[in-house]
């Protein structure tokens, strides 16, 4: 891991945000998490942190901690029965989510500490600021939205409520860390999902962080129901995107909802997700859409393109996906709903595992077909949770 991230650091980027770190050990996104719980705080891992901060340090880029809890979106075979706002459960590939558990009010302000303790673990062990995750239908994001979050407690029902651990953390974990400890927030521009965190509730949010003297927002959407921040593949029937055709003139998905964020916010803006041109990089900036273009699936392949597109080099970063697709051919027995699932899936197995061999010190295995990185990143997957309980068993 710290080989790659020094890649990344070296590679000509100004801020290197880690992937998501967890703060409770029984909830993973993935069986391959870093997490930082502190019922665990003695049993050692500051050494490898601050490894890890040094390496991601590298040419003075700045390295941010990514903090979150999965809620819902935790797999099965790590948490049967996940904690979450409410009881509702992903409403797709049930086999590999459980049934969620509402979490007593106890709980929730014991995950609110949770985050907090691992933000100030951050700073402790040389991470240079925190990004709290409530964007993706994660925990944070999960209490956000009217359609994850069916309490009538002070946690839920108006949109202040819903809103409220997330600005409860943010303001807890600026008194912990202090006024110049960065803090940042990645959050939904919308779900896009019928009765969801619509643009309208985000812009007020925004103005709620505003006031939390936030550093810098970052703006996404979706959820793994619908998983927009992939490129926008979802359900036709209940996808909502008011500003869907504007956004096709634009190679990022979520520009223009940055634009309709802007007058709320009094924090730099950025949005990851699309850009590969310069030109387009160019047009989001000096158009005063965001400060900052965040970029994600090109490093995946080539670490050091951002410097190469710096140094004029190359005029656009390199676009994997269009090189990644399960076609008939590669399945002739398959609908085509099951090759787009299957090309949803492969094209993220080519992503980790190419990621995965980086961090061992190899390149990006460009020869790796969608369909074989499918089935090789399950099986990874499958080995790493193996792993995984071991540890837990010792």
């Amino acid at each position: 891991m710290n080989h790659i991230y020094k890649r990344w650091a070296l590679g000509g980027i100004g801020l290197n945000i880690t992937g998501n770190v967890q703060v409770d050990i029984t909830h993973l996104e993935r069986p391959g998490n870093v997490v930082i719980d502190p019922s665990m705080a003695g049993n050692g891992g500051l050494d490898e942190l601050r490894a890890y901060a040094t390496a991601g340090r590298a040419n003075g880029t700045e390295l941010w901690m990514q903090v979150n809890h999965p809620g819902r979106q935790c797999p099965a075979s790590i948490n049967p029965h996940p904690f979450a706002a409410s009881d509702v459960q992903l409403g797709n590939n049930d086999a590999h989510y459980g049934k969620p558990i509402p979490m007593s009010h106890d709980q929730v302000i014991d995950i609110r500490d949770r985050f907090v303790h691992v933000a100030k673990t951050a700073q402790e062990t040389g991470f240079t600021g925190v990004q709290i995750h409530a964007a993706h239908g994660y925990l944070l994001s999960n209490f956000l939205s009217p359609v994850t979050n069916k309490r009538t407690d002070q946690w839920g029902g108006s949109l202040e409520n819903r809103a409220r651990l997330l600005v409860d953390i943010v303001r807890s974990v600026r008194e912990e860390t202090g006024k110049d400890f960065p803090i940042s927030v990645k959050m939904n521009s919308t779900d896009f999902q019928q009765g969801g965190f619509t643009l309208e509730d985000c812009q007020q949010v925004v103005a709620w962080l505003s006031d939390a003297t936030l550093d810098l927002l970052e703006i996404s959407g979706g959820t793994y129901e619908q998983p927009a921040m992939m490129g926008g593949v979802g359900n036709a029937a209940t996808y909502e995107d008011p500003l869907k055709e504007s956004t096709a003139k634009r190679e990022a998905y979520f520009v223009e909802y940055a634009k309709a964020i802007r007058p709320a916010a009094t924090m730099p803006l950025m949005v990851t997700g699309g850009f590969r041109t310069r030109e387009a990089m160019e047009f989001a900036v000096n158009e005063g859409a965001v400060d900052l273009i965040g970029i994600a699936r090109p490093l995946c392949g080539d670490p050091e393109s951002p410097a190469k597109l710096l140094r004029g080099e190359i005029e656009a970063l390199p676009d994997y996906e269009n090189m990644l697709d399960v076609t008939e051919a590669d399945a002739p027995n398959m609908k085509p709903h099951q090759r787009t699932a299957l090309t949803g899936a492969g094209r993220q197995g080519w992503f980790c595992l190419n990621i995965i061999r980086m961090g061992q010190g190899l390149e990006a295995d460009m020869d790796l077909s969608c369909m074989d990185a499918a089935a090789a990143y399950a099986a990874s997957e499958a080995t790493t949770n193996k792993k995984r309980l071991a540890v837990l068993q010792e």
